[in-house]
């Protein structure tokens, strides 16, 4: 459900931090501010353009990611992931016949003893 109200920058920074396993001490520690600032942060609606930036980078994720990010979008991007996944999971076919591939493979050996015995003869030949 879409709300009118002001994004909230801070609980996205928030939620971001969380979905990447991340926990406030490291962004804190990251970001060379303490574990309180980054709650401070995380509790406000907005940051300033700098900070944002560097907590941006220290998420992996740009500065506009975090503007836009929308856990329902997530969500929704999830579950399509998810259906399409498993449309497809049963539908497995082998592009080869495994039988013919190890006929294959005992023809390739058998050729190479046969290689070898013929390698052997010829020795014992020379030698006589």
């Amino acid at each position: 459900m879409e709300t009118t109200a002001k994004p909230h920058i801070g609980r996205k920074i928030s939620r971001i931090r969380e979905l990447r396993g991340m926990k406030q001490d490291y962004l804190a520690t990251e970001l060379g501010v303490s574990q309180q600032t980054v709650s401070r942060i995380e509790a406000s609606e907005t940051v300033e353009e700098d900070m944002l930036k560097k907590i941006a980078d220290v998420l992996g994720v740009s500065a506009e990611a975090i503007h836009n990010f929308s856990e329902e979008v997530l969500i929704f991007h999830i579950q399509n992931m998810h259906d399409q996944s498993t449309a497809y999971q049963y539908n497995y076919q082998c592009e080869f016949n495994p039988i013919s591939k190890v006929v294959e493979l005992y023809e390739r050996l058998v050729q190479a003893e046969k290689d070898k015995v013929g390698y052997l003869e010829k020795l014992l030949e020379d030698r006589k």
